[in-house]
């Protein structure tokens, strides 16, 4: 009967040790909108399932109306990267020496971290000289890129952001303008080296694209981004900082790119004909 009453009594403060831990589960809180966890980074925005999903699809269609709102592009290729696709990108930094060189020493490009006067000087063969006059030729700086906000680790939000910040290199070892047909062509290289989603999402940009340019597009220059950029070596795993001095021939044979047909050239080739054509008709020839 004592053995009864002791093993009674056991079970009753067992029960008892047990009553605050269900409480404190029944009122804990899932992440939500109005109950967030604390961000992971400065300037780190926690997102829901279902706000990623409606940043995704907000950034997207509104991308696609002014693909020139590089907030809008950035915002859908954070939201887009998750949960895989910038873990595949960071694998791929980490499984590479200069990548895994990179995410220690964390550079950012910027004209604080650039000496653009400096780059100005080099000789006009070099990635620096070929950088600089591309940044002159476009009217743009090194320091238009977003800072980084939706990407939950700290690491994957830091090779997002490098991936971002390196866009500009991308332009200027390739050649193509930052026009609409130079963006969607180089959205697609990058696709086909990052497999980052919007990248290729941004493709479907080529549906706004006037009759020559989408035939441009189709017959040259997604031709030339999927070979290039399925077999060249991972863009990511360049130190661009270090290479600034180097002959961008050599980089480019050493990376796998060859440059596609130049189409600034092009499209000025096509302008002038229409003009003198225009000119012809005025006067009834």
């Amino acid at each position: 009967m004592e053995v009864a009453r002791s093993g009674t009594r056991l079970a009753a403060r067992s029960t008892r040790a047990l009553r605050p831990t269900t409480c404190l589960c029944l009122s804990a809180r899932p992440f939500s909108a109005l109950n967030r966890p604390e961000p992971n980074y400065p300037g780190h925005v926690p997102l829901t399932r279902i706000e990623r999903a409606a940043l995704a699809v907000g950034s997207g269609v509104a991308s696609l109306i002014n693909p020139y709102r590089h907030d809008l592009i950035a915002a859908l290729g954070e939201a887009t990267a998750t949960p895989y696709f910038i873990y595949r990108l960071r694998d791929a930094m980490l499984a590479h020496p200069t990548g895994r060189r990179i995410l220690r020493q964390r550079p950012r490009i910027s004209s604080k971290t650039l000496d653009v006067d400096y780059l100005r000087s080099l000789p006009a063969n070099t990635v620096g000289r070929a950088y600089v006059d591309w940044l002159d030729r476009e009217g743009v700086s090194p320091d238009t890129r977003s800072e980084v906000r939706y990407i939950d680790d700290e690491e994957c939000a830091y090779v997002m952001q490098r991936y971002r910040e390196c866009h500009d290199f991308y332009h200027a070892v390739t050649g193509l303008p930052i026009v609409k047909e130079g963006e969607v062509a180089l959205k697609a290289f990058e696709f086909a080296n990052t497999l980052l989603p919007m990248t290729g999402l941004s493709m479907l940009a080529v549906t706004t694209m006037k009759r020559p340019e989408r035939q441009r597009f189709w017959s040259i220059y997604l031709p030339w981004a999927i070979k290039n950029g399925s077999r060249s070596h991972e863009v990511i795993n360049v130190f661009w900082e270090e290479e600034l001095e180097r002959d961008v021939e050599d980089l480019r044979r050493e990376l796998g790119i060859d440059q596609p047909p130049d189409l600034r050239s092009i499209r000025q080739r096509e302008r002038l004909e229409k003009k003198r054509l225009k000119e012809m008709r005025t006067q009834g020839l």
